[in-house]
């Protein structure tokens, strides 16, 4: 019996992607290509398709690819995607070109202040996802995708990550709630992917089986950092235990959406019935030495309402912020920038220090006051956000 199977999207509203129908014959190879671009590409993508139809050993197969402006990653993807769903033994990839705008490291202190959200199955949204100047990208498995095209985004997702230039943003990928999960690392892993999201994370040992995962199907020696999302109760009750489950933990994450859910509230736009779980994200983070991240602000047309809300959320501890529209990104920035107050202050304060390191003094003070390391290292963290802001040289 002949088996059929499609992956990607087509449509009048659909760009940058296709929709590739497969079905597995005994006749031969038929490719059907409808495109608007037919004249100019048709026969750049003829030969895409049949290459990988060749790298999976396919010689009897009736295809039809309708083309939205897809690029070569893309086409690739879906034509694998369709593939997989037509005959499920087929376990090798297809694997474009690792360019090297792609292979750039991160670290483990990075500045996160802002993470743009991009849904794993839509591939217009990652093109120029780079130009928006987040500190970092999330490619999105988990809630932005449908559960029927899971597989499809995991190929493409490894596609992007392999191909599309972020400009330098950290490159994160949001994988599903295990054990579908494991499923994700196993397939992106390996493209050099800077952050692992664990949604819903709520006990220290699912970090721990991430972190093992990884270390079973990673093959270089470049380090893969985990960022833990706290979205349940019981999860910020296990919040500290979370931060300290793996060295690799970079950063503490709160999704706010699940968590009033979870204890039965609304949330409001105070956000005052959250104020105990976002006390605790940043105590849990903080005292394991990690980064705190505050949660994605839902209405992207209220842009006076995103300052005012990282304002709070820097003033509780948070170092970062999740972002789900380029435009709130500018507005986070700003709202991370120290006031002149905070600036003037944390300068003073390093001029002390710089003068009784000079002095040879072991006891810092400024005025009356005695200024301890933490103080210190607080008024560095000020400096650097004023300077990476424009406001000091």
């Amino acid at each position: 019996m002949a088996k059929i199977a499609s992956a990607g999207n087509y449509g009048p509203k659909i760009r940058s992607d296709c929709l590739v129908t497969i079905e597995l014959t005994d006749s031969g190879l038929d490719i059907e290509l409808i495109s608007k671009i037919k004249d100019f590409f048709g026969d750049h993508i003829i030969a895409l398709a049949q290459d990988v139809l060749n790298f999976f050993g396919i010689k009897n197969a009736k295809i039809k690819i309708e083309d939205q402006g897809a690029l070569d990653f893309v086409i690739a993807a879906r034509i694998e995607g369709a593939l997989k769903k037509a005959d499920p033994s087929i376990s090798k990839s297809y694997l474009p070109e690792m360019k090297a705008h792609c292979e750039y490291k991160s670290s483990k202190d990075a500045l996160r202040r802002s993470r743009l959200y991009l849904p794993g199955n839509s591939p217009k949204l990652m093109l120029n996802a780079g130009l928006h100047d987040a500190d970092a990208l999330i490619l999105d498995l988990e809630d932005s995708v449908h559960p029927d095209e899971k597989d499809a985004a995991r190929i493409l997702v490894r596609n992007a990550l392999r191909t599309v230039d972020f400009k330098g943003a950290e490159r994160m990928v949001r994988i599903n709630q295990l054990p579908l999960g494991f499923e994700d690392i196993k397939e992106i892993i390996n493209e050099n992917v800077h952050v692992i999201l664990i949604p819903k994370c709520e006990l220290a040992q699912q970090v721990i089986d991430v972190d093992a995962k990884i270390a079973e199907c990673k093959k270089s020696k470049k380090p893969v950092f985990l960022m833990p999302i706290i979205e349940s109760a019981k999860g910020v009750m296990h919040a500290y235990e979370i931060a300290g489950a793996s060295e690799n933990v970079v950063a503490l994450a709160l999704g706010l959406e699940d968590y009033t859910a979870d204890i039965g509230v609304t949330r409001s736009k105070s956000e005052d019935e959250c104020f105990f779980a976002k006390s605790m994200v940043v105590n849990a983070a903080k005292a394991a030495g990690k980064q705190a991240i505050d949660t994605v602000f839902s209405d992207v047309n209220d842009m006076e309402g995103l300052y005012e809300n990282v304002k709070q959320a820097k003033a509780l501890g948070f170092d970062g912020k999740g972002c789900i529209h380029p435009r709130q990104i500018r507005v986070i920035h700003k709202a991370f920038l120290p006031t002149v107050e905070e600036l003037v202050k944390a300068e003073s304060i390093i001029d002390a220090f710089n003068a009784a390191k000079k002095e040879g003094k072991g006891v810092v003070s400024l005025g009356s006051k005695m200024i301890d390391a933490p103080v210190v290292k607080q008024a560095q963290k000020v400096l650097k956000m004023a300077k990476i802001g424009g406001m000091i040289k």
